[in-house]
């Protein structure tokens, strides 16, 4: 008897699956019981040193945060079920926007329910066919899927290579390109990798290009009270586009923006699709996402703890013979190669305290498993112990690293 529709693509599902099972490449997810911070609690009971969220600046449970958004939810309510152009827009939401252009130096910026939507809706509405977009290798799959969207003749150099760069943006200009966008992270997520905008804005402008940015993991994080990539380098009101999120740093909860000039952001409200398409941001996350731009202005120590953590921990993981992609933001990826070997470095890992998860391919590029570690402005001296410690003794019982023997942990 012949299979339904539904029989044939559940056994194609199947076998689709056994072969990521098959790669090592299979993803589980743990259940949380307790809010998001340095430590968490999963249902089972065990308490875990968390080193794998985007929770750079601790404030995912922040009590600040949480009672800007309770008396958000009390003056503004949950949600307005509406598209911001119908009946979507409050009083919050423009507030929101202003303080967001104000923070990063540009001259407005607009909100989306997600980063991901934020470049999902950015590159259609600006470029055409006779444009081109040059985007670094690896952007985030926002950025690739949302200039998949676009018309415009596309580009891809070499990641963080500025002779490759040099090379597409004088082949875009031989070709007569109208506008053209470079377009990169800021901090890449996966290799913790901070983007040369300076050479990049540099070239951009000896070729007449535009300069883009994401900073979904850099807002916050880098820069003179964590304004970003651009402060970091001295650019603030130099970039053109600045895509970001509140789902990070800035208390974890959702939500995207982008930052530009006036006419970008009309433009962008009457013809970017995830903007005109989509629920307007949740009134509880704008009042907790304005509380976290205020304390950022108020108080840069977060941003210096957070940096120091994080210099601290990779010294340590080199001490301990670890292979390390090079860089100083939070995110320090800890290479193994081998997908199978990242999966049990975990797993052992989780078994010594340590929440922390491996990425392989498609998350990464085949034969660069790994196991990305996160730091947090919350987390304690004791947190950053036990880590080190649980690093020092996997990685004995592993064979990876430094052959010396550790102190045990229970």
């Amino acid at each position: 008897m012949p299979l339904t529709p539904a029989q044939a693509l559940d056994e194609r599902v199947s076998l689709e699956l056994e072969s990521v099972r098959a790669a090592g490449a299979y993803k589980t997810e743990r259940v949380i019981g307790s809010t998001q911070g340095a430590r968490v609690r999963l249902v089972d009971g065990r308490e875990l040193v968390n080193l794998c969220a985007n929770n750079y600046l601790g404030l995912a449970n922040d009590t600040r945060l949480v009672e800007a958004a309770a008396e958000a939810l009390r003056s503004h309510g949950l949600g307005l079920a509406s598209a911001r152009f119908i009946c979507g827009t409050q009083d919050l939401h423009k507030t929101l926007e202003t303080s967001v252009a104000e923070f990063l130096g540009t001259e407005d910026a607009v909100l989306y329910a997600a980063a991901f939507d934020a470049n999902g809706g950015l590159f259609e509405p600006l470029l055409g066919e006779p444009d081109a977009v040059i985007s670094d290798e690896l952007n985030h799959a926002s950025i690739i899927d949302g200039i998949r969207l676009c018309k415009a003749r596309r580009w891809r150099y070499r990641h963080n290579d500025m002779a490759d760069l040099e090379r597409c943006l004088k082949e875009a200009r031989q070709g007569g390109a109208r506008s053209t966008l470079v377009f990169t992270d800021g901090v890449f997520s996966m290799d913790g990798t901070i983007a040369q905008l300076d050479r990049i804005k540099t070239l951009c402008d000896s070729h007449g290009a535009l300069m883009g940015i994401d900073e979904c993991h850099a807002t916050g994080v880098l820069g003179p009270q964590g304004r970003g990539t651009h402060a970091h380098f001295g650019l603030v009101g130099q970039v053109d586009l600045i895509t970001g999120t509140f789902g990070k740093a800035l208390g974890g909860a959702s939500g995207g923006f982008t930052a530009c000039s006036y006419r970008v952001a009309d433009l962008l409200r009457q013809r970017s699709r995830p903007y005109l398409f989509s629920n307007t941001l949740a009134p509880p996350i704008v009042g907790a996402s304005l509380c976290a731009l205020q304390m950022l202005r108020e108080d840069g120590a977060r941003v210096k703890r957070l940096a120091a953590h994080a210099l601290r921990f990779r010294a340590a993981l080199e001490g301990l013979g670890y292979t390390l992609k090079p860089g100083s933001p939070p995110i320090v990826p800890v290479m193994l190669g081998d997908e199978h070997m990242a999966k049990k470095l975990a797993a052992r890992l989780l078994a010594l305290g340590l929440y922390v998860v491996s990425f392989s391919h498609p998350v990464v590029p085949r034969g660069q498993a790994r196991i990305r570690v996160q730091l947090s402005d919350a987390h304690s001296e004791a947190d950053l112990q036990l880590a080190i410690a649980a690093f020092a003794q996997a990685g004995h019982e592993l064979g990876i690293g430094a052959s010396r023997v550790p102190q045990h942990i229970n």
